[in-house]
Parts: structure tokens; C-alpha cells; sequence
């Protein structure tokens, strides 16, 4: 097992493989999976992606690393900038990205 990844390098990664295509998002599970309770997943978003609206999978927060997104659930919603800690509700919920974007997924598997 891994004990140390570069989230600098995975970043710089994933935004190279957003810049040779039309897709506006991309991520990959840095810890965890379907074995381990709780997951973490770094995703980037291009300015105007968007994790469209879904069903939260248990206890949730995104850490945003860079950038600026907003999290939007049902009528309420926040903003999230650099180094802000944004706790996911229990509700369906959705991301957008405001600016180019990227950020750590956390979850606790129920």
C-alpha cells in the first residue's frame, strides 16, 4: 500500500487530461474503495463542470484545495474557496465549479 502521494502532482495530472479533451471533470480515489469505510477521491473541475445533482453516500465533506466551487442542495447552497472545509448535507446535492477547481472528496461509507 501507498503510504505518501504528491495531491500537487495528481492535480497537475488530472487538469492534463481535462486540457486534451471536452470533459470538464476528472478524479481519482486516493484512498479507500469499495473495501475500506472511508474513501477519499481528489477531483478537478474545469470552470462551469459540474458533479451533477445525487444522493449523498454517507457522512461527507469536500476540502477544496484550489479554486472556488459551490455546493447547491435543493434551495440552499455554499461557496467554497481555497482551504475551506464544506460539510456535505444528508440531501441530494450537486458541485459546480465557479472557477477552475480542485478538491478532496471525503466519505465515510455507510
Amino acid at each position: 500500500m501507498k503510504t505518501k502521494s504528491s495531491l500537487t502532482a495528481l492535480i497537475r495530472e488530472l487538469r492534463d487530461k481535462l486540457s486534451c479533451s471536452d470533459r470538464t471533470v476528472a478524479s481519482k480515489t486516493v484512498f479507500g474503495g469499495s473495501e475500506k469505510t472511508m474513501r477519499q477521491t481528489l477531483i478537478v473541475l474545469a470552470e462551469g463542470g459540474e458533479l451533477a445533482e445525487h444522493e449523498s453516500p454517507g457522512e461527507a465533506t469536500i476540502f477544496v484545495l484550489d479554486g472556488r466551487i459551490r455546493l447547491v442542495a435543493g434551495q440552499d447552497s455554499w461557496e467554497g474557496r481555497t482551504g475551506d472545509l464544506l460539510i456535505i448535507p444528508d440531501a441530494r446535492h450537486s458541485v459546480e465549479a465557479v472557477e477552475d477547481a480542485a478538491f478532496v472528496l471525503n466519505v465515510a461509507v455507510r
